[in-house]
């Protein structure tokens, strides 16, 4: 059986633009959670991306439904599929690296493998995946589900979150909170090139960061 819910609302394009400014490193300095793991990377590290989660949920060896939601999406949109567990099959491949560019796909995030790396690279794709596989899924029209919550390297991921990209990692954030963590992760790289001037001038990491402070302070304590 297939699930084929809605599309959800999409993004403002000015939020996807500062989400755009934002390394998800930075963000890393300010959330524990939302990030993406189970060794998920980018196929191409120099691309950063967000845009709309739109989610699949597709099993085993089928990917019946990959195929038919890429007449749906949107520009803008940002495919976020759950294998289910599978670490065999490839679900994403040229064709569909193909099919996803030309309807205005940002990319996508697999848990899972992916196929035609070169293909991948040739038209610029961003693609988030566990790593390589030869071993593809097939057209077998078993089931799957379309703008459900999914989950992806450990983090649930709802239709309609923000989805942030880049060499880092992948960062899910929902759209009521991703304007004011943008805003306040480009802050914080705007103070780390005043950092980086700093370190040019002369002055040493741990004075600036506080460090040595903080060791000097603690050992202070101990000795009383």
């Amino acid at each position: 059986m297939f699930t084929i819910n809605p599309l959800p609302q999409q993004l403002p394009p000015a939020i996807v633009d500062l989400l755009e400014q934002v390394e998800t490193a930075t963000v890393g300095h300010i959330l524990h959670s939302g990030f993406i793991g189970g060794g998920i990377r980018a196929v191409l590290p120099e691309k950063r991306v967000a845009g709309t989660a739109v989610t699949l949920r597709i099993p085993g060896a089928d990917s019946t439904l990959l195929h038919h939601v890429l007449s749906l999406v949107r520009p803008g949109d940002f495919l976020v599929i759950d294998r289910c567990g599978d670490t065999k099959h490839a679900c994403w491949g040229g064709v569909v690296t193909n099919a996803a560019k030309l309807a205005g796909v940002k990319g996508g995030v697999i848990d899972g493998p992916a196929t035609d790396f070169s293909e991948v690279r040739k038209c610029e794709m961003p693609l988030w995946c566990t790593g390589p596989s030869p071993i593809t899924t097939k057209l077998l029209g078993l089931e799957g589900a379309f703008n459900v919550p999914v989950s992806v390297g450990g983090q649930t991921v709802e239709p309609g979150d923000a989805v942030l990209a880049d060499e880092s990692g992948v960062l899910i954030l929902k759209p009521s909170e991703a304007e004011a963590i943008a805003r306040r992760a480009i802050e914080m790289q705007e103070r780390e090139v005043t950092l980086l001037e700093r370190l040019r001038n002369g002055e040493k990491l741990p004075e600036i960061s506080g460090a040595t402070a903080k060791i000097e302070a603690a050992n202070g304590k101990r000795a009383a």
